[in-house]
């Protein structure tokens, strides 16, 4: 028998979504201006309807069943949908909204650009809310890009899925970097030594990455890791205090001297341009709150890199 849709109140269905970002009754309750009891009672009602706990209290919060995060997926991109709709047809002023945003920068100036965003977004989109994921190692980022739960992503791994859009923020490169003090610190490296050196990076992602000439040059001439990190953090931290190696992003190397006592090796190869670009789904491109999200990141950015130094510069779109 087909499902009545219209037996199901879809008021609820903006209350579970926040329950399960905000993972906590209160702090959702106060996100769509509810009283807790009101909120309780909506929960409720949604357990009928799913016929799950959906939400198991743990310390002062809650965590979602697998049920709950099942239903997630398939309903955050809906309504996201649903309101990139209806605020298409009403405009978009960024000083009174009330949009939620998801963005994901595995690169490691990611929290600064998010902090710079926050900031921005203060006294211009008080109303507006952010979140970000920072991980170097981000998980299933496509997914969450084409399902809605991700809005935007900045990053160095090329995406040749035809729904994607991007657009080119500024172009970096990878760097050997070796603590102050290393033997091979101020000497010209050569290939051979650069390959007698112990190594320490972040697992390689995925066969996309090797699709850039900047990382497959290095991953190619470099020894085989004999430390794999989660965070790219961390490769800065294991070479500050050892003599390993570790490749890094040259728009970093000023942040990585000043507070890691590290410094890049004098080799570069050729070839070694790493674009980094803004990503986000075809969908959003009528959303006039989606062009203004990325132009913000864009602006955000092109500020990061310029407080960093002359290392990366923004190049136009």
């Amino acid at each position: 028998m087909e499902f009545n849709l219209r037996s199901v109140d879809l008021n609820l269905l903006p209350i579970f979504e926040a329950a399960y970002e905000e993972r906590g009754l209160t702090r959702a309750a106060q996100r769509l201006a509810m009283t807790q009891p009101a909120m309780s009672h909506a929960l409720t009602r949604l357990r009928h309807v799913f016929h799950d706990e959906l939400f198991v209290r743990h310390g002062r919060g809650v965590v979602p069943t697998p049920v709950a995060d099942a239903l997630y997926q398939r309903l955050s991109g809906a309504l996201g949908t649903v309101r990139e709709a209806v605020s298409g047809t009403r405009g978009f002023e960024a000083a009174t909204s009330v949009r939620r945003f998801s963005v994901a920068i595995p690169h490691p100036l990611g929290p600064l650009i998010a902090q710079r965003m926050l900031d921005r977004f203060a006294t211009l989109a008080p109303g507006l809310s952010m979140n970000f994921n920072t991980r170097s190692l981000p998980v299933d980022l496509d997914r969450q890009l084409r399902d809605g739960t991700v809005d935007a992503a900045i990053d160095w791994i090329e995406r040749p899925q035809p729904y994607l859009r991007m657009r080119t923020l500024f172009d970096d490169r990878l760097v050997a970097m070796a603590r102050r003090r290393h033997a091979l610190a101020g000497q010209p490296l050569t290939m051979r030594s650069l390959r007698d050196c112990r190594v320490v990076s972040l697992p390689q992602r995925n066969d996309d990455e090797l699709r850039l000439a900047g990382i497959r040059e290095w991953r190619q001439r470099i020894g085989r890791p004999v430390l794999e990190v989660s965070e790219l953090l961390e490769v800065l931290l294991v070479v500050s205090v050892s003599d390993m190696v570790g490749l890094f992003p040259e728009s970093f190397a000023g942040l990585a001297r000043k507070h890691f006592d590290v410094k890049p090796l004098d080799l570069r190869p050729a070839a070694t341009t790493v674009p980094v670009r803004l990503f986000w789904h075809e969908r959003r491109d009528t959303d006039p709150a989606h062009r203004f999200l990325h132009d913000q990141l864009a602006e955000a950015t092109a500020r990061v890199l310029g407080a960093r130094g002359p290392a990366a510069a923004p190049r136009p779109h």
